[in-house]
């Protein structure tokens, strides 16, 4: 049975009371935040701000604390999870071209980080930790994508991902604490930053598109991508949050099963001819979700279709 928002939350209310998530000022985070706040939740948020934006969060009087601080800092860490009951760990480093230039900083924070928040929650007696993973991992693997794919990571990201994975599979194999890895394909929606090179293509192009600029496309423009609208992402968390059958850092993918292709996302954002480079290093022809593993353990479809989903950014798409 597929489980609507508002179901969502009114169950959530009768799981959790102390939530903390890392990452919390970011893209994503900020969104996650708000729907646990809808559930009830008490929330603690611990984000060095080195992407993310207090102004993310200015919205919530009340039930939210705020830890300024790095998934590298101990001390950060046990003030954030302290009397947590859930993790969402969302910190991380996001860019695959970035990756390829400092893999080190990748292995440190995406996948060392990714322990010690492990051993932090396990420390504060938190029941579940729940990774914020990536469909990178699965590299050029043809579409729709499923779960029993084997790996083949293509960046330095991609590798570190599938490090915290692993990671969050051993805690869960020793019995250490419940553990559970959805894997995020392209997410978009409002407060996505447009002002960063690593930035989602949806919010780099819609911006351009606003400014009467032309888009810069790396390769011919036909790799696919599967955009998933942000809310959903974060009712499928909160699914992933407090499904009782999957503990031991299984992988879920988060998807819509439907893939858009450049050319047709910059025509639809009325971005204009676009202006060709060559691929980068790393980057993934076609990457679109087999969204079924989702619907049968956690109830999880997503509901927002890419033109809703992109009026909800202040952008009418042309039919």
């Amino acid at each position: 049975m597929i489980v609507s928002a508002s179901s969502v939350e009114e169950q959530f209310r009768a799981m959790f009371e102390r939530v903390c998530v890392t990452g919390g000022a970011g893209f994503i985070g900020s969104h996650l935040v708000d729907g646990l706040r809808r559930a009830g939740a008490t929330v603690v948020v611990l984000d060095d701000l080195s992407t993310g934006r207090r102004e993310n969060l200015a919205h919530h009087a009340d039930g939210v604390d705020f830890v300024e601080g790095s998934i590298g800092d101990a001390t950060a860490r046990e003030d954030a999870v302290a009397g947590c009951d859930l993790v969402m760990h969302l910190a991380s480093r996001v860019s695959v071209a970035e990756s390829m230039s400092e893999p080190e900083l990748y292995r440190r924070v995406v996948g060392t980080g990714t322990r010690e928040m492990l051993e932090s929650a396990v420390a504060a007696g938190a029941r579940r930790l729940v990774l914020a993973g990536s469909c990178s991992v699965y590299g050029d693997a043809p579409p729709p994508i499923s779960e029993a794919t084997t790996p083949a990571p293509a960046s330095p990201y991609a590798e570190a991902k599938l490090v915290a994975e692993s990671h969050c599979r051993a805690f869960a194999e020793a019995g250490r604490i419940a553990t559970i890895c959805p894997r995020f394909f392209n997410v978009y929606g409002p407060r996505q930053r447009a002002d960063s090179p690593y930035s989602g293509v949806i919010a780099i192009f819609a911006a351009l598109a606003a400014r009467g600029e032309t888009p810069v496309i790396f390769g011919d423009g036909r790799q696919t991508r599967d955009f998933i609208h942000v809310e959903d992402v974060v009712r499928g968390l909160m699914l992933a949050a407090m499904a009782t059958d999957t503990h031991g850092g299984e992988a879920v993918n988060f998807g819509t099963g439907r893939g858009t292709d450049l050319l047709e996302l910059a025509r639809v954002l009325r971005a204009g001819p676009p202006r060709f480079e060559a691929a980068r290093d790393g980057d993934i022809r076609h990457s679109v979700a087999d969204p079924g593993r989702a619907a049968r353990l956690l109830g999880f479809e997503t509901e927002i279709d890419l033109a809703t989903g992109l009026s909800s950014i202040g952008h009418r798409p042309t039919s």
